[in-house]
């Protein structure tokens, strides 16, 4: 057996008992002080009370309904001569329902027709029942119709603008959160698909170069660019699986890549023409540091195999007190790798930036003193407790972590 939601239950009938309960209750007490010039309550007079709070259920979700009918209850209520009493809460009560649910414009017309037919009612009563020397209580009569409409229809039009504000603002942060899911995809492709397309672009040029004269250097290279092929396709298709399945949050991910694998990476790069002095000594780094150190330094060396002519590019990872230190150099042109990858609007220098700042760290890329181009990148170990330091994971491997072709 089903019991229905008491939160919802009470939603639908407090409106109802708002009316209810001091209309039945209240009503002949209220006449007392009105024998004078008022009906005393029968039958009808509490009809109408009970069929103006039953209107009230519909307030949610037909609030035109309930205006129309507590309206017409609350104007046939003083026109039949009853007194002035908690009838009355009628009338602001239709008013907030119809100012929470209608637009402004539209609950301002059909609150201020209420709000005149109600006033029109009660002043046929005071011009008919009342002598000449009650002017005082029909002007706080007067006040007392308008403000029993125009307060509500104020509160009501408040807390309805204040709602859209807020589903206006859940609204922008889901979007802001599918942007920055794309972002992230497509950053994951670039770093991942770019570098292979670029290590492929170079491995195919030198295949080219020494297809006729060292058919065995030829046949090398294009095993490499098969393995760089294979790997991007395996990539691109993990990214698409996550387009297609995006609300499967428990779905199967490919681990990201780490400096573990930076070995292959430089093997990669090597093999493009490209020579890589690696000295990665970053012992067992946390996972959302250990991806972005990884990218970072794949970024870096794609952006030399595309825009420089270097033949040697150095890599160094290393702890400094708190902060993981990735600095990537080459022997190149520096002006022209600087210009062509922090302004082609691509997703290369700002890529990695934003991966750096968004750890709580910071990159820096440009031209080097001393001749080529500099990556340099900073970021920090997360605060708070962590199972291993790193800085004494690295020490207690003795050389951190060991990458293939990396200097002691």
């Amino acid at each position: 057996m089903r019991f229905p939601d008491v939160s919802r239950v009470w939603r639908e009938l407090w409106p109802v008992l708002l009316i209810l309960i001091p209309g039945l209750g209240g009503t002949r007490g209220a006449s007392g002080d009105q024998l004078d010039w008022s009906r005393e309550p029968d039958l009808l007079a509490y009809a109408l009370v009970v069929f103006a709070a039953v209107s009230a259920v519909m307030l949610r979700r037909r609030p035109g309904v309930t205006l129309a009918c507590s309206g017409g209850a609350v104007v046939t209520y003083l026109l039949g001569g009853y007194a002035f009493g908690p009838m009355l809460i009628a009338v602001p009560v239709a008013a907030v329902g119809t100012a929470l649910a209608w637009p402004l414009r539209k609950a301002l017309l059909w609150n201020g027709l209420l709000g005149l037919s109600v006033h029109v009612a009660g002043g046929v009563r005071f011009g008919t029942e009342l002598a000449a020397d009650q002017g005082l209580p029909f002007l706080g009569w007067v006040g007392a119709s308008f403000t029993a409409v125009a307060v509500p229809t104020a509160i009501g039009a408040a807390v309805r603008i204040r709602r859209e504000s807020e589903a206006g603002v859940r609204e922008a942060q889901a979007r802001r959160a599918v942007s920055e899911e794309r972002l992230r995809m497509a950053r994951e492709l670039h770093d991942s698909v770019g570098h292979g397309l670029a290590v492929i672009a170079m491995q195919a040029g030198v295949a080219l170069h020494v297809l006729e004269r060292n058919p065995d250097k030829a046949r090398e290279t294009l095993e490499a660019i098969r393995e760089a092929s294979k790997e991007s396709l395996d990539r691109l298709r993990a990214e698409l699986q996550l387009l297609r399945e995006p609300e499967h949050d428990d779905a199967p991910r490919r681990p990201g890549l780490g400096l573990a694998d930076a070995g292959a990476l430089f093997d990669r790069v090597r093999r493009g023409g490209v020579e890589v002095d690696a000295d990665v000594q970053a012992g067992h780094v946390l996972p959302e540091l250990d991806v972005a150190a990884y990218h970072i330094v794949q970024e870096s060396l794609t952006n030399i195999l595309r825009h420089s002519d270097a033949r040697l590019a150095r890599v160094r990872v290393a702890w400094s007190g708190d902060d993981l230190e990735i600095a990537v150099t080459d022997d190149g042109r520096g002006e022209r790798t600087g210009r062509l990858t922090e302004t082609s609007g691509g997703m290369g220098i700002p890529g990695m930036r934003a991966r750096a700042e968004a750890l709580g760290g910071d990159l820096e890329a440009g031209p080097a003193p001393e001749g080529g181009f500099v990556v340099r990148a900073r970021l920090p170990r997360p605060a708070g407790p962590h199972p291993a330091d790193p800085r004494a994971a690295g020490q207690k491997a003795g050389t951190g972590l060991s990458v293939p072709g990396s200097t002691p």
